[in-house]
């Protein structure tokens, strides 16, 4: 699978934010989970809440399940390696999400060659993935603009088969009127 994929296959919408979580980042760096938030811990001030944030118990529980269904779907065990259950978690060492920026904001944290290469690739994920969602939107607008075309085009056309159904009962009433039979006296 291309790098780009595995990336964007653990690119997640919380609080909707597009976020990687602490423990994908460590594996994709080649570090362990405990080394990356201590780099970040030591330089905290890199990382204002719109860069990085904890999650809560509830949306970890959520992610979680989420990531377990998606490996098992995939044949994968990550996620059940690397992810302790909910349970097992307490709730000051929930997970770190990474906003786009706070990724970007890594790179100055973490020095390896690794984490740089890494670092490029993930940012680049996060431009294609970007891309897409305008891409789709141009589309989505282009849809919604048919369907207003139609629903007018609708309007008007039951408009049109409202006025000749008018007219064929006009014709009809006036064919009746003329071919019905009279009554009264007859010349001859």
């Amino acid at each position: 699978m291309e790098v780009t994929t595995i990336i964007q296959n653990r690119i997640y919408e919380i609080r909707g934010e597009r976020v990687m979580l602490d423990f994908d980042l460590a594996e994709l760096y080649e570090v362990e989970t405990k080394r990356l938030n201590e780099q970040v811990k030591r330089n905290i001030e890199r990382f204002p809440k719109e860069f990085m944030f904890r999650l809560t118990v509830a949306e970890w529980q959520l992610m979680w399940s989420q990531i377990a269904t998606t490996s098992e779907q995939n044949n994968s065990m990550r996620s059940q390696i690397v992810t302790p259950s909910p349970q097992k978690r307490r709730k000051d060492n929930m997970p770190f999400a990474f906003t786009e920026h706070g990724v970007a904001m890594l790179a100055s944290v973490l020095k390896s060659q690794k984490a740089i290469q890494m670092n490029i690739a993930i940012v680049k994920a996060f431009i294609a993935l970007r891309s897409f969602t305008v891409h789709n939107h141009e589309i989505l607008n282009q849809l919604m603009e048919l369907r207003d075309r139609i629903g007018e085009h609708d309007i008007q056309l039951k408009q049109i088969y409202d006025a000749l159904e008018n007219l064929l009962d006009k014709q009809v009433t006036i064919e009746n009127w003329n071919t019905r039979e009279r009554i009264g006296f007859k010349k001859k």
